[in-house]
């Protein structure tokens, strides 16, 4: 079967390369999941660019970083790769009773209040907010937190909901920054402040939720197309013999009004790319 054979010889790969290679002999779990982490963003970043080339060599690397944890932890002898991979099928099976068993779930909304409910009674996870890490990137962090107040309804009806909160908790910010004043740079922000514009960002991330949308994914992508489109807008600027850093900001603004209309924005593509 050429899917277990390619699956072996990655499993010896790693294997040689931990012992003989000085940079993997010297890692531990602690030092190799940065790299985790970064594959697994470079995963997102190819996915939400929808280059499907990209996106197969990430997930090689991603699928190296599975092997050398699961080595790690073969070698303490706590687990292995074939039992992890027993583990986790046993886990899939027993969350789609759905699919392996009798019960129902037609939408995507009962399937996953159906994990919940088996999280709770059949895995022992007690409390509403079981097994968050605290670890996740914020708006990831957020964002779960919410999902695990909505599997017990503690959440607004609908996306209105959810933006009309958006919009109190915004107008309570600019009270906050009118009683406070403009702040001085890089000094400590006001502690009114600090606490109003977490829970604007919060509410952010819940009407993101409520509309499908992966908050983190969005910002990053919004990032990428601010710095694309500064960066055409100074070359425009190069293109008419001005240095964009030097420009006042009413000519800056034109060189981005121009890039932000050259830009194509299909959805989630890359821009320029």
């Amino acid at each position: 079967m050429a899917l277990s054979e390619a699956l072996l010889d990655l499993q010896e790969l790693t294997e040689r390369l931990r012992r003989d290679c000085p940079w993997d002999r010297e890692q531990t779990a602690r030092t190799i999941v940065p790299h985790t982490v970064e594959e697994a963003y470079e995963v997102a970043d190819a996915a939400t660019a929808r280059d499907d080339a990209k996106l197969a060599d990430e997930l090689g690397d991603l699928l190296f970083q599975v092997y050398f944890l699961a080595l790690l932890l073969q070698e303490e002898g706590s687990t292995d790769l074939e039992t992890i991979a027993k583990d986790v099928h046993t886990k899939l099976v027993r969350r789609h009773p759905h699919v392996f068993g009798d019960a129902e779930a037609r939408t995507a909304g009962r399937v996953r209040e159906r994990w919940e409910q088996i999280k709770t009674e059949q895995e022992g996870r007690a409390g509403i907010f079981h097994d968050v890490p605290e670890s996740l990137p914020a708006l990831l962090y957020a964002r779960k937190v919410q999902r695990r107040a909505a599997a017990v309804n503690f959440e607004y009806p609908d996306a209105a909901g959810a933006l009309a909160d958006l919009d109190d908790e915004v107008r309570e910010l600019k009270e906050a920054l009118a009683e406070a004043g403009e702040p001085v740079p890089e000094t400590e922000p006001d502690p009114h402040v600090f606490e109003e514009l977490g829970d604007v960002l919060f509410a952010a991330v819940n009407v993101a939720r409520r509309i499908n949308v992966d908050p983190e994914l969005a910002l990053r992508a919004m990032t990428r197309r601010f710095v694309e489109r500064v960066e055409r807008a100074e070359a425009f600027a190069a293109e008419e013999g001005k240095v964009f850093t030097e420009l006042p900001l009413g000519e800056q603004d034109r060189y981005f009004d121009r890039a932000k209309v050259s830009a194509t924005r299909p959805g989630y593509t890359r821009e320029g790319a």
